[in-house]
C-alpha cells in the first residue's frame, strides 16, 4: 500500500513539465508587458522632451516679446486664456446690479 501513495517518476515528470510550460507562457506574458511598458515609456519621454521644447520657447518668447503685444492680450491688457476665446473673467458687458440685487433680497426676507 505505501508503493501506491507514493508519486510515479512518470507522475512527477509530468507535472514539473506541466508547471515549466506553465512558466514559460507566464514569463512571456511579462516580456510582453515588459515590451509594452518600455514602447509607453519612450512615448513619454519624447512628449516630456516635447513639452520641454514649447516651455523653453515660451520663456524664450518672454524674454523677447513682440513688439506688438495686441498678440498676446486684449484690448484692455489683460492676458488672453486660450480656454476663454480672449476675454478675461471680468467682462464689461455684464454689471454688478444684478448681483447687489439679489443680494438686497435676500436680506429683506
Amino acid at each position: 500500500i505505501p508503493l501506491l501513495q507514493q508519486a510515479s517518476r512518470a507522475q512527477i515528470l509530468d507535472k514539473a513539465t506541466e508547471y515549466i510550460q506553465y512558466m514559460r507562457r507566464k514569463n512571456h506574458t511579462h516580456q510582453q508587458d515588459i515590451d509594452d511598458l518600455k514602447r509607453q515609456n519612450a512615448l513619454l519621454e519624447q512628449q516630456v522632451r516635447a513639452l520641454e521644447k514649447a516651455r523653453s520657447s515660451a520663456q524664450l518668447q518672454a524674454n523677447y516679446p513682440a513688439t506688438d503685444n495686441s498678440l498676446y492680450t486684449n484690448p484692455k491688457g489683460s492676458a488672453i486664456s486660450a480656454f476663454d476665446g480672449g476675454s478675461d473673467s471680468s467682462s464689461d458687458s455684464e454689471p454688478d446690479e444684478p448681483q447687489s440685487r439679489k443680494k438686497l433680497r435676500m436680506e429683506a426676507s
